[in-house]
């Protein structure tokens, strides 16, 4: 049966005046930028290390196109610049994600109903689980392959490759960030759905939009224009968005007390099978992805 609102709580969701809600907003603001300064000021102490990481795409890419392992300085203040302001604030922004997705929560939270509240962990893990996990999916998959490309593209045209701190750190923060708050897309459906802006039927009936946008925003987030690099974007934010819509039904179910019909338990098993199945078979194949047509080689 569907739970019944009761009075009290209808009351407590209204009970914030306007002013309320932005002095509550002027804290949450706050905090997050006082957690940010922390990391900071924690990233400041280990800038080598982190510099090192960075880079380390770059210098595979640099190899893979037959040139030494270096990057470009074209003026006198851009490594300054670069490794000891942009790198510790990007690294703090990865390092507070957590305590400022909490931040968002708290915020969130009044609009909610007490039963709803109870979700405040799952989104504080699930949200900088996916954050942190579409970073380094950033890291490890879009931009190495998607830098690999651009300079191997000259290679053999007498096209000495080469790339300067500025420009690669930019298209570095560019696609890691970009990625990262992609994959936010699941915690950001159930959200709506909790605050009931939208609805998972609604959701699935306008998928196709749904997928034209993330194909758009896959073309502004990868550094090239290739269709191969655009779709290996895409294509993980395509499935966490219907993993994000499956998680709303679900919400949507237990928030009306309504069990899950057999017919849903199927079909995710059965997907889940399917995925599981095709990621053994590949690696049982020893395929692998390569930055060249057919992009794909044992």
């Amino acid at each position: 049966m569907r739970r019944i609102e009761t009075s009290d709580e209808q009351e407590q969701l209204s009970s914030m005046s306007i002013l309320g809600h932005l002095e509550e907003l002027r804290s949450r603001l706050l905090k997050c930028l006082g957690g940010i300064a922390v990391a900071v000021l924690i990233s400041f102490t280990f800038t080598d290390p982190l510099w090192n990481f960075v880079t380390q795409p770059a210098k595979a890419a640099l190899i893979a196109a037959g040139q030494p392992p270096l990057l470009i300085q074209t003026e006198s203040t851009e490594v300054m610049t670069v490794i000891w302001f942009k790198l510790p604030l990007v690294s703090a922004i990865f390092l507070a994600s957590p305590w400022v997705l909490y931040q968002l929560w708290a915020f969130i939270a009044p609009g909610l109903y007490r039963h709803e509240r109870r979700w405040a962990t799952p989104f504080i893990l699930s949200s900088a689980g996916l954050f942190l996990a579409g970073g380094l999916f950033g890291y490890f998959v879009a931009f190495r392959y998607g830098l690999t490309f651009l300079l191997s593209i000259g290679k053999g045209r007498e096209v000495t490759p080469g790339i300067t701190v500025t420009d690669y750190f930019d298209k570095f923060v560019n696609v890691i960030l970009g990625v990262g708050i992609s994959f936010e897309l699941p915690v950001l459906i159930v959200l709506l759905v909790l605050l009931r802006i939208a609805t998972p039927r609604f959701l699935l009936m306008h998928s196709r939009y749904a997928i034209l946008v993330i194909v758009a925003v896959a073309a502004v987030i990868t550094p090239t224009t290739d269709p191969f690099n655009m779709l290996l974007v895409a294509g993980p934010i395509c499935a966490l968005f219907f993993v994000g819509v499956g998680a709303a039904y679900l919400v949507t179910l237990r928030r009306e007390d309504r069990g899950i019909c057999k017919t849903t338990l199927v079909v995710g098993a059965g997907g889940t099978l399917a995925l599981a199945g095709g990621y053994w078979w590949l690696v049982r194949a020893r395929y692998r992805i390569t930055t060249h047509w057919p992009f794909v080689a044992r």
